[in-house]
């Protein structure tokens, strides 16, 4: 090292310059770098996701589920691979090995599935292949409100709010919830249909053919070439009532004589409240990568221009902002940088006794520090909470380098009598290869954390790089602009030999010394007492609890999962929440509560309950508060605004438990787990499906009395109530009618057909779904449902061929 320390002394500018070029570049960095709660993570985990609406478990494990899974398992690499069957959809999750291209995986999995999208069934949608992401929650949750009808405030939403903020960068989808969209509804009347001998079935044939607009290609007319377009969609809803459907010796059938249209909304399969009073509300998603803090502060911007186009009695207010708590808890952070680099000088001024000294050993720290911004910039960091800590960590450690090779130079100039420059040079060279070992050896403990072969590796991944840099460029400084320091601000100093007898801290040396001294002539006692420390960390180890991250995060909010039984109506399940609710708004120190009744997909068994507690410092109660109360002789009174997340959480489950024939889960919204919290999950596997129910719910049982174990539930549920068509094919037969013409009948009748044409409205360009659905019978009724018009002609009579049952 004596060359670099040399031209380091000799050539002051080009050490300072050195030093500085890296500080300049972290500068630089720093304000590019993306702000963001946790690491990305690419965890090796692909979801297939199939809808095949209508279809039950069993149908869409046979039809669909298995299909999937045969295709996906030629793909190499697959450590597990998990399959989910419900009503009407289904999920394959393919879990790789972390050494397997993530990238490469994805489009594995999405190539096989293609191969087989042919043999799913013809209702089945396309399969959707994405890469499972920890950060697909909502970063932030905005709530409409006001006087308006659930469809106006809808309309309003979807264009003054949704259209608008979808432009912001980094947003990924927007979500609507709480209503539902525009719609034309085509109601046809049962009695009407059978009169006119109609079927559904033609009705529906005759809304198609005669609602379409087709491009007749190209017309050369001389120098100009026309487009031809046939004009046919009909262009008010009012008119609709005038389509024909059928004609005949007695006269058309027009629409409008078998029922009514209705320029409505589609099927409201989600509700939203805020407060127990009606809202729409968006839920934004981030793109995959994109920086949180900067995507929130965009969408906040654009949506001043929403309010502006807002009606005045209609308001806009933002309920979940992720941004507010990466936000806090950086400036946490960056405060416990300062303070710990201020912490750290002032120790060493204390030991050393010297400005100049100090001054020397204490910018290593910021030159540092910023310089492994630059780097972090370089490898694609972000400023979270895993390279802050590695920040904070290391505030201590960089500056160790700087202080042996500044005692060293010290020591040359005091004992050796050499000058400055001449000290710098020497002291730096009999101590370089002390400080490369010390350097390294803390490379050896932070490096390896990154290349760990679990998802822990990869959470920790940018944590040891930064560690790593850090150290590396203090002990880089430490080479070169701790000796130009030294050569140039450290001055001999006087020593008379009383030196440990005057010195501020001359009995911690004497007291060290003496336990050098018995250390060393009781040597097998030492070893004895190292060995007993180390045992006992077996028996400590067992004292920790243990998490994979902390959970006694008080941010203030939480959310809580309702599930009811599979066969739950939307009404009776948004009687289930609204009772929920009540409870929760009951609980002193929650002040605000959303709920949303079913879910994006359409099922209406479950729910979910924001709730936002008082805020951290406004619960955090004076002891000048507590002396009031303590006075007046109500202890309990001055500690009821003080309170914690934790606790909240726990009575809202013993408030929820008395809720019968329903599940709750509760989960702090920033767990990386997706969904409820699972800290243990059991597979259990074999021929049969009823043993195995069995066998589930007994083990669910013995678990919900483990202390400790909460929400304990089984996946697998078969309680869903169905009404069977059973056909007798020998009367079909006869009667010439086929099992599709049965199937699609009943499809339209009962669950309605929700696209079959569009609507484009003049007025503001959109176009809308034309629904059809049947009225007039008890979907509930077996008996009503078996007497439906199959097909219209004279010998054929209601319900023939076709019984229902239960």
């Amino acid at each position: 090292m004596r060359w670099l320390a040399s031209t380091c002394v000799h050539r002051p500018v080009f050490a300072l310059m050195i030093t500085l070029a890296l500080v300049v570049a972290g500068l630089v960095s720093y304000p590019q770098l993306g702000v963001s709660r946790f690491p990305d993570l690419d965890l090796p985990t692909v979801r297939v996701q199939v809808l095949y609406p209508g279809a039950a478990p069993e149908e869409v494990e046979s039809e669909v589920t298995q299909i999937v899974e045969d295709a996906v398992a030629t793909v190499a690499g697959i450590d597990e691979l998990r399959s989910v069957s419900q009503d009407g959809r289904c999920f394959v999750l393919v879990t790789f090995g972390l050494s397997r291209n993530l990238d490469a995986a994805v489009q594995d999995v999405r190539d096989a599935v293609a191969g087989v999208a042919r043999r799913l069934p013809p209702g089945a949608e396309p399969p959707i292949v994405k890469q499972q992401d920890l950060d697909d929650s909502p970063v932030l949750t905005i709530a409409v409100s006001g006087p308006r009808s659930v469809r106006e405030l809808f309309v309003l939403a979807d264009r003054s709010v949704k259209d608008v903020i979808e432009s912001a960068d980094g947003v990924g989808a927007v979500n609507i919830l709480g209503a539902a969209p525009r719609a034309v509804q085509i109601n046809l009347d049962a009695r009407r249909l059978a009169a006119y001998r109609l079927s559904v079935l033609e009705v529906r044939d005759a809304l198609v053919q005669q609602n379409v607009e087709v491009p007749g290609g190209r017309v050369d007319s001389g120098p100009r070439e026309l487009t031809l377009r046939t004009i046919g969609r009909v262009p008010e809803v009012r008119r609709f009532a005038g389509l024909v459907v059928a004609s005949g010796p007695g006269g058309s059938v027009r629409l409008g004589d078998l029922g009514e249209v209705v320029d409505g909304t589609k099927e409201i399969r989600q509700l939203a409240r805020l407060n127990g009073a009606p809202a729409v509300v968006l839920q934004v998603r981030r793109q995959s990568g994109a920086n949180t803090v900067e995507t929130i502060r965009g969408i906040k911007r654009l949506l001043e221009r929403s309010k502006e186009m807002l009606p005045a009695d209609v308001t806009v207010e933002i309920i979940q902002d992720q941004s507010v708590y990466i936000e806090a808890a950086l400036h946490e952070i960056q405060g416990h940088l300062i303070a710990g680099s201020l912490l750290a000088t002032l120790v060493v001024l204390l030991f050393m006794r010297s400005w100049r000294s100090t001054l020397i050993a204490a910018v290593v720290i910021p030159a540092s520090i910023i310089t492994t911004f630059a780097f972090m910039r370089a490898f694609g960091f972000t400023l979270n909470n895993v390279t802050m800590l590695a920040l904070v960590l290391m505030v201590g450690v960089v500056i160790d380098d700087a202080i042996v090779v500044l005692e060293n130079v010290f020591r040359c100039i005091q004992e050796k009598g050499m000058s400055p420059a001449e000290a710098a040079v020497e002291g730096t060279h009999e101590i370089g290869l002390a400080v490369l070992a010390t350097t390294l050896s803390l490379v050896i403990v932070f490096l390896p954390v990154s290349f760990l072969s679990s998802v822990t590796g990869r959470m920790l991944y940018e944590f040891g790089i930064t560690a790593t840099v850090a150290i590396l460029v203090s002990m880089l400084v430490s080479f070169t602009l701790t000796p130009m320091m030294c050569s140039r601000l450290l001055r001999p100093v006087a020593n008379d030999g009383t030196r440990g007898r005057v010195r501020p801290f001359g009995w911690l040396e004497r007291a060290y010394l003496a336990a050098l001294r018995w250390s060393l002539d009781h040597r097998w006692a030492i070893v004895a007492i190292s060995l007993a420390v180390m045992a006992s960390n077996a028996w400590l180890y067992g004292l920790v609890r243990q998490d994979y991250i902390p959970t006694n995060v008080d941010e203030s909010e939480f959310e809580v999962a309702v599930t009811a039984g599979s066969g739950t109506s939307l009404a009776a399940m948004d009687d289930l929440v609204r009772r929920t609710e009540e409870r929760v708004r009951a609980i002193p120190g929650v002040v605000l509560v959303l709920s949303t009744v079913g879910s994006i997909d359409g099922a209406a068994n479950r729910g979910t309950l924001y709730v936002r507690l008082a805020d951290l410092d406004t619960r955090t109660v004076t002891w000048q508060r507590l002396g009031g109360a303590l006075i007046a002789g109500d202890p309990a009174a001055a500690w009821k605004g003080n309170f914690t997340q934790r606790q909240k959480m726990t009575e809202v489950r013993s408030t929820l438990a008395g809720l019968p024939d329903v599940l709750f889960s509760i989960r702090n919204l920033t767990s990386l787990r997706q969904g409820p919290p699972v800290d243990i999950d059991l597979s259990f596997t074999g021929p049969k499906v009823e043993p195995l129910m069995v066998f589930a719910e007994r083990m669910r049982e013995r678990a919900s009395t483990i202390p400790g174990i909460v929400d304990a539930d089984v996946t697998l549920r078969r309680d869903k109530p169905e009404l069977l068509a059973r056909l007798d094919r020998e009367r079909m037969a006869d009667l010439g009618i086929t099992v599709r013409e049965v199937a699609d009948t009943l499809s339209i009748a009962v669950g309605g057909d929700d696209r079959v044409s569009r609507y484009r409205d003049r007025t503001d360009g959109e176009v809308y779904d034309v629904e059809l659905r049947l009225v007039g019978i008890d979907r509930a009724d077996a008996a009503a449902i078996s007497q439906l018009y199959l097909r219209g002609q004279p010998r054929l009579e209601s319900g023939s061929g076709l019984t229902a049952s239960p």
